[in-house]
């Protein structure tokens, strides 16, 4: 079997979606296809659920009305009358569920994160949906099955943990020895049957665990660009895709920002050892990026891409009592963790250790705890840039020519982080800074065709 996931803008819309059914139609191989919401309709439906709690009752209603005139479009260009029937009253169903959840959480005004689980759990039954239907009415042997079955997590809701061995044992039962299966992705639910959700992006790794669990051949992402890039296209349009990557690459790049994949997908794939392919929904007949175990990578390729991260947040904390102390870090990281803060570059000196997050919340009750035994001083607008190539460890000059390609274009760098990985080279700049940092490096490291 293998996965075949696509994307919001994979099914976006009738023609988006008439092209997904192409693609799952030509693969002859047993399929489970994971689907997302039409793009921007977990958006829009989180703007309805915190326009509920702002007291913006007809404003969150009204997003909804937008919804439901979205969705029926898309079923009227697409399906048969009875099909359009169908697919209609499920949906008139479910509005009117988010309309009377609306109601109850504007008179609350409180927006709990199992509420907003419930909110956004929406988009990929109707997307799934309509893609059954049109499936099913051109007589192709296709069944929908609700992720909720399968994808069994905690009650952490809004980023739920899956609880993979519950999911193997219900994967191979309830979608095993099936020609084509549909399903949700970003979706799953606590074993009491509470709706949950795995996070922004959390198809991608919907599809990586069901392939991991499955013991797929391979999973397919479909999107809409080219594969991998090197660059992120909507700063770079000449950014070219990457043919091949590694696992450890590949979870770098998606780490630090390449939009193309979750950062969660690769782990359960790594483990099985599953190949990824990225590919383009929109031009199918294009390579895209296959990402593997690095046995077959070419070995002559240094650099492979360019990702960075927006909404940085630098925090640095000075303090005596780290000199000659063996607890300052471990005392330092535990409030870093009890408050749930993922940090993904630090930098340490005698007396002071600058680190950054990527999620702001609640920061403020953090630092007074931290301000306790230290000085603490906090930088916002940051942006966390990553150069990234499994054979970069080996090639004298890389970060020579990082450093004086940024020195050379007035960017200042803020931060330094090399060595804890052999694969990348990390560093901090002003957010307002980041179209000319791409830019420079792209133009450095790749018309000297570093990328070979």
């Amino acid at each position: 079997m293998i996965i075949m996931k696509f994307g919001g803008t994979s099914v976006e819309d009738a023609n988006a979606i008439c092209n997904a059914a192409a693609i799952i139609l030509r693969e002859q191989r047993p399929r489970l296809v994971v689907v997302s919401a039409c793009a921007g309709v977990t958006n829009a439906l989180r703007d309805a659920a915190v326009n509920a709690s702002e007291e913006k009752e007809q404003s969150a209603l009204r997003i909804l009305d937008t919804l439901e005139v979205r969705h029926a479009a898309i079923a009227n260009e697409l399906l048969n009358q009875d099909s359009t029937d169908r697919f209609i009253r499920t949906l008139w169903k479910d509005i009117a569920t988010l309309k009377k959840l609306a109601q109850s959480v504007a008179n609350l005004k409180e927006l709990s994160d199992r509420t907003l689980d419930q909110f956004m759990s929406f988009g990929e039954q109707w997307s799934a949906l309509i893609l059954f239907h049109f499936l099913l009415q051109r007589d192709v042997p296709v069944e929908l099955i609700d992720a909720r079955s399968v994808m069994i997590t905690d009650k952490e809701f809004n980023r739920a943990t899956p609880l993979f061995d519950e999911i193997h044992a219900r994967c191979n039962e309830i979608f095993g020895g099936k020609q084509i299966v549909i399903t949700q992705g970003f979706i799953g639910a606590t074993p009491d049957g509470i709706v949950t959700t795995l996070g922004r992006g959390g198809s991608d790794y919907s599809a990586s665990i069901f392939g991991a669990a499955l013991n797929a051949e391979e999973i397919q992402i479909w999107t809409d660009v080219n594969g991998i890039l090197t660059a992120d296209p909507s700063i770079l349009p000449e950014a070219q895709p990457i043919p091949e990557l590694s696992f450890d690459e590949a979870s770098e790049l998606a780490y630090f920002g390449a939009r193309v994949l979750h950062p969660s997908t690769i782990l359960p794939a790594v483990r099985k050892n599953i190949p990824v392919r990225v590919l383009n929904s929109k031009s199918p007949d294009q390579e895209g990026t296959l990402i593997q175990h690095n046995s077959n990578l070419n070995r002559d390729c240094i650099v492979k891409s360019i990702a960075y991260k927006e909404g940085i947040t630098v925090i640095t904390i000075k303090s005596t009592e780290m000199l000659m102390s063996h607890s300052f870090l471990a005392r330092l990281f535990e409030i870093f963790s009890r408050y749930k803060k993922s940090i993904d570059v630090i930098a340490t000196a005698k007396v002071s250790v600058s680190l950054t997050i990527d999620d702001s919340s609640n920061l403020e009750n953090m630092c007074d705890e931290l301000k306790e035994f230290a000085e603490v001083q906090v930088e916002y607008g940051k942006a966390v840039f990553c150069v990234v190539g499994e054979n970069m460890k080996s090639y004298r000059g890389i970060a020579a020519k990082v450093f004086s390609a940024l020195d050379e274009n007035g960017i200042n760098v803020e931060l330094i982080s090399n060595g804890a990985s052999h694969i990348n080279l990390t560093f901090v700049i002003n957010e307002d800074q980041i179209n000319f940092a791409v830019r420079a490096l792209h133009d450095e490291l790749f018309s000297i065709n570093v990328l070979t």
